[in-house]
């Protein structure tokens, strides 16, 4: 028969492993829409950190899941080659966890980064980013060129910054009777001489009307 402090060990190794289990997969709340690559988990993980990195109400007026971050990322993560892709939800996943080791100040500092108050996301991504440990800043500043591709990729950031495309008709020049789109064959190139234009030397206004793709949308 197993003797008392072997039960005791079971029991403390299947109540660790529960909690193990618990923290990694339970309590999340399920994806509000079909996603093409990212767990619903990790879809939490976005939403938390995209906003604790571009809060509402800052300089630039969407939140981080205003401007639509963690559906960008999902589209992202599936477009890259397979390894880079799970290089990425690694790195999701290390942020989501890290506070087991890296704990947030205050009380239940050490939950999973989703799960922590907004004050204390925003203290444990400055310690990431300030930290004197150099993986530590590396891994921060992966993290952050990934949402802040996604920021930027949101028109009503571009609109809200003036960086939105502008509608540009380009005019007909020689290189393009020479080269066709990119992938495509040279039988592809509509044009000949014929079509040429003549570039009409006027600087784009700054009022110009914005390329469709980054335009307000019309009521």
């Amino acid at each position: 028969m197993p003797s008392a402090w072997g039960l005791v060990a079971g029991l403390l190794t299947a109540s660790l492993l529960g909690w193990a289990v618990w923290r990694v997969f339970g309590g999340y709340p399920q994806a509000k829409e079909p996603s093409l690559a990212l767990t619903a988990r990790e879809l939490a993980f976005l939403v938390a950190v995209a906003d604790a990195t571009y809060p509402e109400g800052g300089p630039v007026p969407p939140s981080g899941t205003q401007a639509g971050i963690p559906a960008w990322a999902d589209r992202y993560v599936a477009s890259v080659p397979r390894t880079v892709g799970i290089l990425m939800r690694l790195l999701f996943f290390l942020m989501e966890h890290a506070t087991l080791f890296f704990a947030a100040p205050g009380r239940g500092g050490r939950r999973r980064f989703s799960s922590l108050s907004s004050e204390q996301q925003g203290a444990v991504l400055e310690d990431w980013r300030t930290s004197s440990w150099f993986p530590r800043r590396l891994v921060f500043s992966s993290l952050r060129a990934i949402l802040t591709m996604g920021f930027f990729s949101d028109p009503v950031v571009l609109r809200a910054l003036h960086l939105a495309a502008k509608q540009i008709e380009s005019p007909v020049v020689e290189a393009d009777l020479l080269y066709p789109a990119i992938g495509a064959h040279r039988s592809t190139i509509a044009y000949g001489p014929e079509d040429l234009v003549a570039p009409s030397g006027i600087p784009l206004a700054a009022d110009a009307p914005l390329h469709p793709d980054h335009a307000e949308p019309t009521q």
